[in-house]
């Protein structure tokens, strides 16, 4: 479970901007979208299930998912770095001031793993980690797990504390940990057995769907699981297909052979032996959905007939669905595409659903739809937004800084601009051209 998530420094953020899925005290509003997990020392908190994130195209909405997702690869693969003077790709400081690039990008991220809460920080430039630390709180108590921090005396790293609570020293690990390697990633890549939670929930249980066209990975999930009789998920997705007003009745796998302008294209542009095997004899495997036809017959239509909307249907379903199982927490960059506001409602339902969301899971979505905006649908501490100043760097805030009066039409007041995070074209997208060609000097002189 995500509890707070704070960066700075990175691609359009440049101070520090942060995320937090604590529920308003005073807010009574829809209790079913919070959970009181009963946390040693935050006994009886209420945290959010999920999180909307409003803005403007290129405010920096996608910006913060994408941080989140930079931690989480960069612990994944820190490990294995073997080239102490090897850049970290995770770090992309704010382009539009030079100076940002000689300071670090820093990441701090705290959440709840196997009961217990942490929180893990780490700053680092493109050559070197700066600073790296992990807190505990098993009973209540914050432990210091280790502190790591860069010595320009010295050139390598101090850790402290000398005799930490929770978690033993292994100097010789401490000592093996490149400049440029997170020691997260490398102890437990050396069985450190205790910082597996960690490392698991950072890299496994913190999820990010990517549903664009160009992403295939949400439609293979759901392929694999309608196409055998074992699957856990293969009844709640073919129900969820029913149930979303596609005129689907069931669905199936079918093969097919790769389309023959394809194979020509990939054996011009590669070499034969850059491609895998690949011919007439090959079988390419998609969705086929059965619709209702006239006097209820069954009719099967082929993949490619489908609409973008049923596509991306289809894509979210079987991970959605296996989130809720497993009590995920996952990030969805712009949920709505190609969807219908009514599918995209039905899904956040399922995620504030006592019955349905039994274990916990979290969504982190960005979106344009201002009619999620909605007080039957979103309580207000899960609403935010981001927006540029006047110098490029983009802000993450939320919607109760407003303090919006009860009653009041979120949707009206966001379209209006009141909360700011929509774009601002005052004279249209030509309204330069046509002012520029109505006080043209050259024009004024043919004129005279």
């Amino acid at each position: 479970m995500l509890l707070q998530f704070s960066v700075s420094n990175f691609r359009a953020l440049r101070g520090k901007e942060s995320l937090n899925l604590a529920a308003k005290n005073g807010d009574k509003s829809l209790p079913e979208n919070t959970m009181a997990p009963q946390l040693p020392g935050l006994k009886d908190k209420r945290w959010l299930k999920g999180a909307a994130i409003y803005g403007a195209n290129a405010s920096g909405k996608s910006t913060v998912i994408d941080a989140m997702e930079a931690l989480s690869q960069w612990v994944r693969q820190s490990a294995k770095t073997t080239d102490p003077e090897k850049e970290i790709d995770s770090i992309e400081p704010f382009a539009l001031d030079p100076a940002a690039a000689e300071e670090p990008t820093a990441f701090a991220i705290t959440f709840v793993s196997n009961a217990v809460r942490f929180e893990y920080r780490t700053a680092a430039t493109r050559s070197l980690i700066v600073h790296e630390s992990l807190r505990a709180w098993p009973n209540g108590k914050e432990q210091i797990w280790f502190e790591r921090d860069w010595n320009e005396d010295t050139e390598t790293h101090d850790f402290s504390p000398e005799n930490p609570t929770g978690l033993p020293r292994h100097r010789d690990i401490e000592q093996r940990t490149l400049r440029n390697m997170l020691y997260l990633s490398k102890a437990v890549a050396e069985n450190r057995r205790q910082l597996l939670p960690v490392f698991r929930w950072l890299t496994s249980r913190l999820k990010f769907l990517d549903l664009s066209t160009r992403s295939q990975l949400g439609r293979e999930f759901t392929l694999r699981q309608i196409s055998g009789d074992n699957s856990a998920l293969k009844n709640k997705i073919l129900q969820a297909l029913r149930h979303a007003d596609l005129g689907v009745v069931d669905a199936a796998v079918v093969d097919r052979a790769p389309d023959e302008n394809l194979l020509r294209f990939l054996h011009s542009v590669a070499p034969d032996d850059a491609l895998p095997k690949i011919d007439s004899k090959t079988r390419v495997f998609e969705p086929q959905l059965i619709h209702q036809g006239p006097n209820k017959s069954n009719r099967p239509l082929p993949w490619d007939r489908e609409s973008a909307g049923t596509h991306r249907f289809f894509a979210l379903i079987g991970p959605i669905l296996d989130i809720l199982d497993h009590g995920y927490t996952v990030c969805i960059d712009e949920i709505e595409t190609s969807m219908h506001p009514t599918m995209v409602r039905v899904l956040l339902e399922l995620f504030f659903s006592e019955k349905e969301n039994f274990t916990d899971a979290q969504l982190i979505f960005t979106t344009h739809n201002p009619l999620l905006l909605d007080n039957t649908l979103l309580r207000r501490d899960q609403v935010w937004f981001t927006d540029k100043d006047e110098e490029g760097s983009a802000h993450l805030y939320p919607l109760t800084d407003y303090q919006p009066r009860k009653g009041e039409s979120l949707v009206r007041g966001y379209l209006a601009g009141r909360y700011g995070a929509v774009p601002f074209v005052p004279h249209g997208l030509l309204g330069d051209i046509a002012d520029f060609e109505e006080t043209n000097p050259e024009e004024e002189e043919a004129h005279d």
